[in-house]
């Protein structure tokens, strides 16, 4: 299929032409984008409170930009479902949707290095800063890649041009997966590190956070929207490699569990289970940016102001 398409005329209409000049063989459903886009938007909502509550802005700011870009680009299917013809909208919602999920991924590789340092920077191959570092570096370069396809793909007015932008976004896509993979391992390792060690060895500071049970669902969360971010990225590779109009790019269902569903599952988690709550105020503490040397000092504030935090929030006492 992807051989025989050809560029949608803007002047086309429902009326005058068929779905098969469009740039998807199907109508966006109405009712499924305005959903994700509704729930994209509640989100940014609670984001918006929760900052304001924890002032945890390095995450907000991930999750911001994530969930304005999955609004935009449920908006653009919902223009596209009463013209599917018109450029505009298919640009946004190629470009805004393929890239929004590296935003989320970020989210969560900052709460890898807080977590780190939870559980003792001794115990880890790297230093927290490393993994904040080392993937974002990789989010961005995902980023830039996917960007530059999406707007060459979609800009394009040549099959050849839109070939180029596809290839660019694939680079992109499988460069996040890649990443996405590798900082899964990475985790795994770390703990299996930490579970290695045994309890004794874990840094004595934060030890009633750890014990709270608040602090062991995030661990859970993070790891399902991670999952859910990597399962979306693998399918979004598989839909690409068949070309930006091939078969699996015109099934909407398809579409909207492996593309919709995941995201909505990753940032749902993400923000019901936030880490100003799971960290019941020890974010600040847990902060790798702090010397070693510093928190070795200061050591018995640190693990009073922690039992404070959790004492507060409604954590489990120390066993």
């Amino acid at each position: 299929m992807e051989g025989n398409f050809t560029i949608p005329d803007d002047e086309c209409t429902l009326q005058t032409c068929t779905l098969a000049q469009a740039h998807y063989t199907y109508l966006p459903s109405l009712g499924g984008n305005a959903f994700y886009a509704g729930w994209f938007g509640l989100l940014i909502v609670l984001q918006i409170v929760l900052v304001i509550r924890y002032r945890i802005w390095g995450y907000f700011v991930a999750m911001f930009g994530g969930l304005v870009l999955e609004i935009l680009g449920y908006v653009a299917r919902i223009q596209m479902h009463f013209n599917p013809f018109t450029k505009s909208p298919y640009s946004m919602y190629l470009v805004c949707l393929t890239i929004a999920p590296a935003f989320l991924g970020a989210a969560v590789y900052l709460c890898l290095s807080r977590i780190v340092v939870v559980y003792g920077q001794k115990l880890s191959r790297f230093r927290p800063r490393t993994y904040t570092v080392v993937f974002i570096a990789c989010d961005v370069i995902s980023l830039f890649l996917q960007a530059a396809g999406g707007g060459v793909a979609s800009g394009g007015a040549s099959q050849s041009s839109a070939n180029a932008g596809k290839d660019l976004l694939l680079a992109g896509l499988g460069f996040q997966v890649a990443a996405t993979l590798l900082f899964t391992m990475a985790c795994a390792e770390f703990a299996w590190r930490v579970h290695k060690a045994g309890p004794d060895a874990c840094e004595p500071t934060h030890m009633i956070l750890r014990s709270s049970w608040k602090f062991r669902i995030i661990l859970w969360s993070l790891g399902l929207a991670i999952t859910c971010i990597f399962t979306r990225s693998v399918y979004r590779v598989a839909e690409l490699s068949q070309g930006l109009h091939g078969a699996l790019a015109n099934q909407e269902v398809t579409f909207m569990i492996l593309e919709g569903a995941m995201i909505f599952i990753a940032s749902g988690s993400q923000t019901f289970l936030h880490p100003g709550f799971c960290f019941q105020g020890s974010w600040e503490a847990a902060d790798f940016s702090l010397g070693r040397s510093n928190r070795e000092n200061n050591k018995e504030d640190l693990a009073l102001s922690d039992m404070n935090n959790v004492v507060e929030n409604g954590g489990e006492s120390l066993k």
